[in-house]
């Protein structure tokens, strides 16, 4: 996530910053399969038996943003972005949204200085859905960023120039220009842990089982099972990426 919440685009700004890329490198292949899985997977790994998918049960999030940090120090984050993070929802009297993340320090939602009369009030993580199609992608000038046999949208850093097209093509605002590196960063679904068996950061971090990972291409997995017997929803369908992170009971003031 970039800095703060309201720098997201919108869909119209998508649209915008995809119509200034040349229509070559919109519709540039992939590069090629190199047969491998991406770097840090265990030896061994056949990433043809598995298509990683991801859900979200707000229904069970407590805002304890226990995730985040997890996950920043399972990655080596640095401060001020994020891969992952956390929405606070509150919906007043008037029917207005109010939205806020925990950004800062020990990412405590804090009390608001103004109080409102809150109607409804619920929290929303937030995370790279890791789309089928994904428009980041698509908009790559060198091929830096890619889509694993396995489902997981990367970054090779060693081809990556750090222009930012991805940064700003991603319609759900989860990319950033790492401070440190100078590159193109986001979440990899902890991809040096999800190959050796072990659940992503942030999965295993949650308390309250809020976040779910599993295999699709496995129909008895947990993940798999899930979303066959629950409602669910996609974040901005209408975009065309086909996300792979579901949300369950999401509310309709979410977009």
């Amino acid at each position: 996530m970039s800095k703060k919440v309201e720098r997201k685009l919108s869909r119209r700004d998508a649209m915008k910053v995809l119509a200034t890329v040349p229509t070559l490198i919109l519709f540039r292949c992939n590069p090629p399969a190199t047969g491998e899985p991406a770097p840090g997977a265990k030896d061994g790994y056949n990433w043809e038996d598995y298509f990683w998918g991801y859900a979200i049960d707000t229904s069970k999030c407590i805002g304890c943003n226990a995730c985040v940090r997890a996950c920043r120090a399972e990655n080596n984050v640095p401060e001020g972005v994020f891969r992952t993070w956390v929405e606070r929802y509150r919906v007043d009297s008037k029917g207005e949204v109010h939205v806020e993340a925990a950004t800062e320090g020990d990412f405590v939602f804090k009390e608001p200085e103004s109080e409102l009369e809150v109607e409804k009030a619920f929290f929303v993580p937030k995370i790279c859905n890791h789309c089928t199609k994904s428009v980041c992608s698509q908009v790559c000038p060198v091929g830096a960023s890619y889509k694993t046999e396995d489902g997981v949208v990367l970054v090779d850093e060693d081809r990556c120039i750090g222009c930012g097209y991805c940064v700003q093509a991603c319609p759900y605002g989860t990319r950033f220009i790492n401070p440190l590196t100078h590159i193109s960063d986001k979440c990899t679904l902890c991809y040096h842990r999800i190959t050796r068996g072990e659940l992503p950061a942030c999965v295993q971090s949650c308390p309250t089982g809020t976040r779910l990972f599993g295999n699709l291409k496995d129909p008895n997995s947990e993940l798999s099972t899930i979303l066959k017997q629950r409602k669910y929803r996609l974040l901005l369908p209408e975009m065309g990426t086909h996300p792979k992170c579901y949300y369950l009971e999401l509310d309709a003031e979410v977009v």
